[in-house]
């Protein structure tokens, strides 16, 4: 998924999904092609979830939690500067998203008798939500090279996935097209927010 934050007036951009290596890809290239700078979640893993990915072993919430906290201190520099910027990461469950929103106010909510509601999606932040079928999602997986994650491990992401509900600012994108339609798409998108808003 492509994280998209709008800091203050300016948005902060998710790229979100399972497989990292297409979300990097479109991460990479909106990066590019919008000048703004691009947070690879993949860099923020503390090195036993890489291990563990590397031996094939899925990442459970526990394993995720540092990491997910690391990417919210990432989001929260960003707005306090007041600029734009992508992060790409596999934010799989609405509470992970929560958590890269707001911290670990998140968990407490979760974790509360009282359950203590958590604001909705800003509308400074747009969840760019990555989805196609498996065997496509896995050719293209199996075909990288250099990457720690095992190709194996997605069919337990896929298990894992709470695709974003429309009150979370998403915006569905379908990976059977190119990455520069899918990327012309989102910068439509987002030159019609910046001009709503």
């Amino acid at each position: 998924m492509v994280e998209v934050f709008r800091c203050k007036t300016r948005p902060l951009y998710y790229c979100e999904r399972d497989f990292s290596a297409l979300r990097s890809a479109l991460g990479a290239f909106l990066s590019e092609k919008m000048g703004l700078p691009l947070h690879e979640g993949d860099h923020f893993h503390p090195q036993e979830n890489i291990e563990k990915m590397a031996r094939g072993e899925p990442l459970t919430d526990q394993d995720r939690l540092p990491w997910l906290l690391k990417l919210h201190e990432v989001i929260e520099r960003e707005r306090a500067s007041g600029g734009e910027a992508f992060v790409a990461c596999s934010a799989l469950k609405r509470l992970y998203r929560q958590i890269l929103l707001c911290g670990s106010k998140a968990l407490d909510s979760s974790n509360s008798p009282d359950r203590e509601v958590l604001p909705p999606t800003p509308p400074h932040v747009l969840f760019l939500f990555l989805h196609g079928d498996y065997d496509l999602i896995q050719q293209r997986v199996s075909a990288r090279r250099g990457h720690y994650m095992k190709a194996d491990l997605l069919r337990s992401q896929f298990a894992l996935l709470e695709p974003p509900l429309e009150e979370e600012n998403v915006l569905p994108l379908d990976l059977s097209r190119s990455i520069s339609d899918l990327a012309t798409e989102v910068q439509g998108h987002i030159v019609r927010l910046k001009t709503s808003t």
